[in-house]
């Protein structure tokens, strides 16, 4: 599923060839938070797709999903719930490690985060894998928290991070996908 606005923020996101190596191309989201107008359609996008849900809680993972994960929770009255890279958080903590292409990462959350039952709302600035989407989920139903869904900018469909999302059990929603031949 994706947003009414994503042909529009698919057309800001900056396309950077063979960067951070020969062969990627890296989808650089400065150009959409940098136009006001475009950062707005963004974050109203997420708000117009979960303003009746009924969240607890933005669940948004380090870092650049704190960039839209803050103003979305503050738009629909919800807490905002940082999930950080292993040794970033100073109260006790739950951690999940995940696999990466090149070796494996950890992340982590407050162990007192969640209530039992919480609603929470997962967000990233992209999927490609789904390892760290995945890792974040299995953080919050470990701390008692229920998945709503999975949200982002951007999704990378070719990679298979995605249906590795659905099909782990999780809704998946992207304002918009890019191919690698887009």
């Amino acid at each position: 599923m994706s947003s009414v606005y994503g042909d529009y923020i698919k057309s800001v996101i900056r396309t950077v060839p063979d960067w951070p190596q020969a062969g990627v191309n890296f989808r650089d989201i400065t150009p959409v938070l940098q136009n006001s107008g475009a950062f707005r359609k963004l974050i109203d996008s997420f708000v117009h797709r979960y303003q009746e849900m009924d969240l607890d809680a933005i669940a948004a993972i380090d870092a650049r999903g704190f960039i839209i994960g803050a103003p979305v929770a503050y738009e629909l009255g919800c807490s905002f719930v940082p999930v950080r890279k292993k040794g970033k958080l100073p109260f006790k903590t739950i951690s999940e490690t995940y696999t990466l292409e090149y070796g494996e990462s950890t992340v982590e959350l407050h162990s007192d985060a969640f209530r039992e039952g919480d609603r929470i709302l997962v967000m990233d600035d992209l999927i490609a894998t789904g390892g760290t989407m995945l890792a974040a989920a299995k953080l919050i139903q470990r701390s008692g928290g229920q998945v709503v869904e999975t949200a982002t900018i951007i999704d990378l469909p070719e990679l298979g991070g995605s249906q590795k999302i659905r099909d782990a059990g999780h809704g998946v929603f992207a304002v918009c996908s890019f191919l690698e031949s887009d």
